[in-house]
């Protein structure tokens, strides 16, 4: 079966252009629709949300399933007719290396959004966290960052993230690891938030279990050579070698295996959990093994895989052959509809004090699986809990997911990643 672990606290598309996706009705017309479960008339709410998913960069390939996610939210959202009318302005956050985000930030703020969704990376996160969040006031939810840095975070109260920290993600690598027999263990290990912090917390786990971490060498964004790394690495003739790395592991990888290491000891993580079909010879990495934070693939309800893959293909994608973090996109954008619906308001600080209540943390709501479900109850004067495709959620006042979990893969003969069943 795949290793699930719960949370018990604390605790990222089609082009760059400046494409704004509207709903219905445009941002500056009301209108209203009757709910047919209630009497009320529902006056619709204009929201603007923007997206700084990464489009390009070094994460490029959780790009898709992020932005099919957002979108088929956007739709749900929009039919639901249930006091929203959402409107999408889509970005690009690529990386610290293309730094996209320099430019992309300033324009999405530019459009009076109420939200940001994004970035998938923590270190590119945090390049723009302040001119979002302390600068211009407007939320900022990540999908997909994991570094345990936000939890601290100096945010006033406008970050948020529905993918866990990197907390417990470390702790179950750092126990598979020692599932699987290994003593000793060397990483690879990309220089930022989110390379050193997995990093540190799977080798706390690991050496919890009896295990000894005997290398951790580092590299930069936009790195090409990774000799001296993998020297140093294989020096130590470690049992298994975790490779904390982006895009670059396509480097990295075929370097390893040539210079004699075992694919049977390799993993991986979300930063790397990738198709790999195109790009390996085939059996290259079958047997490795990696960890993703949110539900297994192969548990995401089909209904949900066929709808945003209809929907991304519509609107000129390629199919959707990954769902890393696509139900974490999906209820970011549902959650910000929801407390702008509680809120009565598309402020961004009035909708970040519903947050929390809207995703169940505060407790005493009616639990709820989807938008329309979730604003029957808020429109008839109740408190929703929505629990979404990701997990329960419920929000902290840290704006760090409590009810989630870790999915453990193994590569197939084709280099592509399954859940694990071991």
């Amino acid at each position: 079966m795949s290793v699930l672990t719960k949370a018990g606290s604390g605790f990222a598309i089609l082009a760059a252009s400046a494409l704004v996706l509207s709903g219905c009705a445009a941002a500056e017309e009301e209108a209203t629709t009757t709910e047919e479960t209630t009497s009320a008339a529902v006056e619709s709410l204009a929201l603007k949300i923007g997206t700084a998913l990464p489009v390009t960069g070094n994460l490029a390939f959780l790009g898709p399933p992020e932005e099919a996610g957002v979108l088929l939210a956007q739709a749900d959202i929009n039919a639901a007719a249930a006091g929203i009318d959402l409107e999408l302005v889509l970005g690009d956050s690529g990386d610290t290396d293309n730094k996209a985000y320099e430019t992309e930030i300033p324009r999405l703020l530019n459009e009076n959004v109420s939200a940001i969704v994004g970035a998938a990376s923590s270190g590119v996160s945090l390049q723009f966290i302040d001119q979002v969040t302390k600068e211009a006031g407007v939320i900022q939810i990540s999908p997909a960052n994991t570094s345990p840095t936000f939890t601290e975070y100096d945010d006033d109260g406008l970050y948020f993230r529905t993918a866990p920290s990197d907390v417990l993600q470390g702790e179950v690598l750092g126990n598979l690891l020692a599932a699987d027999g290994h003593a000793t263990v060397a990483m690879i290990v990309i220089n930022d938030a989110y390379g050193t912090g997995l990093r540190d917390y799977a080798t706390l786990a690991f050496e919890a279990a009896g295990g000894s971490v005997v290398a951790t060498p580092s590299y930069n964004v936009g790195d090409t050579n990774f000799t001296s790394q993998i020297n140093e690495m294989l020096a130590e003739d470690p049992d298994a070698i975790v490779v904390l790395a982006f895009d670059e592991t396509k480097t990295i990888v075929p370097a390893l295996i040539d210079a004699g290491f075992s694919n049977s000891g390799l993993y991986f993580t979300d930063g790397n959990l990738a198709d790999y079909s195109a790009d390996f010879e085939a059996g290259l990495i079958e047997g490795s093994k990696g960890t993703l934070p949110g539900p297994p693939s192969d548990t995401i309800a089909a209904d949900f895989k066929e709808r945003a893959n209809a929907l991304w293909v519509s609107e000129g994608g390629e199919e959707l052959t990954s769902w890393a973090y696509s139900t974490e996109s999906y209820d970011a954008v549902v959650l910000l509809a929801l407390a702008a619906l509680a809120a009565g308001s598309s402020d961004s600080a009035e909708m970040a004090a519903k947050m929390s209540e809207v995703s169940g943390f505060t407790g005493g709501g009616t639990k709820c699986a989807t938008f329309a479900e979730c604003a029957e109850i808020i429109n008839g004067g109740g408190v929703a809990d929505y629990d979404g495709l990701s997990g329960g959620i419920a929000l902290n006042e840290a704006g760090d997911p409590t009810e989630t979990a870790i999915g453990v893969y193994e590569f197939d003969a084709d280099n592509r990643p399954q859940t694990y069943k071991g």
